[in-house]
This record gives structure tokens, sequence and C-alpha cells, in this order.
């Protein structure tokens, strides 16, 4: 109970923090001041917050803010888990992304970060059995952010997108916690075969820019895949892979490579 609470605590300070920060937005730049007041300072929480600003990103014609808003206080309301997944991707991206010097850059600016939150509501929503709103919410993150998961991939918490564009994410694709990815990351499938047919990325794995991952297969805990690598057959825990097609070029380097985010391999030049 004791850890509980001092968890707790934290994450109230986090939300503190970024109150704090929105507040210094609208005092160093009075054009912003509307943005920070709506989107942070006339909200009571983090997840109302939140909820707030994924509305907007995501409103079209065909769909107004309030109705997402309303669909994503539910999930939050119903899910307590994707709530604190929020909060643990924000802290990972705070971490490991050294252009995000505050915590409210996330939250208002890196599509990254909002584009996994938008899909942790559509994964809500397919799991309730509202099948077409999840498809809806994947299209409009997709259209607004350049990310495309699919509702029914399963991905854990603490993850961190780095710039974000281009990212897809199959249907059967599994990922761990507090695996960091960069731009243009493809999980996929080989072909048109149904099934489960995506990878399976554990824990503190590390993706670099351009990585393709490719088919049913397995990447073990703590293990880094290059830049523009083609994964096609499962990798080892704490290794790296390179190549086209990926092989074994060494160890992971650390014992912690997401976290990390050395992308280097091999001895300097």
């Amino acid at each position: 109970m004791g850890q509980t609470q001092m968890k707790v605590a934290s994450l109230d300070r986090v939300w503190a923090t970024i109150r704090r920060e929105a507040e210094q937005i609208a005092q160093d730049e009075p054009l912003m001041a509307s943005l920070v007041h709506s989107g942070i300072l006339h909200h009571d929480s983090f997840e109302r917050a939140l909820s707030f600003r994924l509305a907007q990103k995501l409103a079209s014609p065909e769909m107004s803010d309030l109705i997402l808003r309303e669909l994503a206080d539910a999930a939050y309301q119903s899910e307590p888990e994707i709530v604190a997944a929020a909060r643990a991707d924000l802290l990972a991206v705070y971490d490991r992304d050294p252009a995000c010097h505050r915590y409210v850059q996330p939250v208002l600016f890196f599509k990254g970060y909002q584009a996994v939150q938008c899909y942790r509501i559509a994964h809500w929503l397919l799991m309730q059995g509202r099948i077409d709103m999840a498809y809806f919410i994947q299209m409009r993150t997709s259209e607004a952010f350049g990310v495309d998961i699919h509702p029914g991939a399963r991905i854990g918490q603490g993850i961190m997108i780095d710039h974000a564009h281009s990212i897809v994410i199959g249907e059967t694709a599994v990922v761990g916690d507090n695996v960091s990815m960069l731009h243009s990351v493809t999980l996929g499938g080989t072909g048109k075969e149904d099934g489960d047919r995506h990878p399976k990325i554990g824990e503190g794995v590390m993706i670099g820019a351009g990585a393709a991952v490719l088919g049913n297969i397995r990447i073990g805990a703590c293990s880094r895949i290059a830049a523009g690598s083609v994964v096609l057959r499962d990798v080892p825990p704490k290794t790296t892979v390179a190549g086209v097609p990926a092989r074994v070029v060494g160890g992971a380097g650390c014992s912690e490579p997401a976290k990390t985010m050395d992308q280097r391999f091999g001895d300097p030049d």
C-alpha cells in the first residue's frame, strides 16, 4: 500500500508540473495562452486534459470533438489502466527523447505520444465490441498523425515513438513494456495469410528508424534492431541485429537499450 501511495503522489506531481509548464507557456507566448488554458489549465486532472487534447486533434466534420471526448472519458473511467499507461508513456518520452525538455510537450505537441494514446482508446473500443468506432479512431489517427496502429494490436506501457512518421503496427502485433522505436518502423506481415501473423516484441527493445519486422516472429527482450533492417527471423534476447535480411551482429551493448537509445554498434571510427 505504501508503494502505491508513493506512486500516486509521484504521478500527481507530474500533473502539477504540467500545469506549471503550461502557465509558463501562457506567460512567455501570449498567442498560445488560449491553447494552454483550454487544453491544460481548464482541466482538473491529467486524463481530462488528455481526452480534450486528443478529441481536438481527431475531430472532423464526420465526428465532433464532443463525441470523441466522451469516448475518451468513458475509456479512462472504465479502465484506469489506460490512464496509467498514458502516464508511463509520458515519463518514457521525457526520459528518452533528448528533444523533450518539459512534461507538457508530448501532451501538446508530440504526435508519437498522442497517436499511441489514440490507439489505446481504439483498442478499448474494440474490446468493448465497438468494432467500427475502433476502426474510425484508427483511421483518424492515421490521417492526423501519420501513424497507423491497428486497434487489435496489444501494446504495453512505457512506449516511446520518436518523430513517429509512417509507423505501421499490424493487427496481431504485440509490443511489450518499455519499448522505444523511431520513425518509419513497420511491424507487419509477410503476405496475405490470416490469423496470428505479426511480430511479438519483447520488453525493453529498441527499434531503429526505417526498420521492418515482418511475420509472426519473436524479438527477444532488451535487444536492438538497427536502422533500416529487415527482420524475418526470431531475435535472441540482449542482441543487436542489422542488415537486409537482419542478422546478429553483437550484444545489445547495455542492459536497457530502449532507455539509453544508443543506436551505435561495432567499434567506433
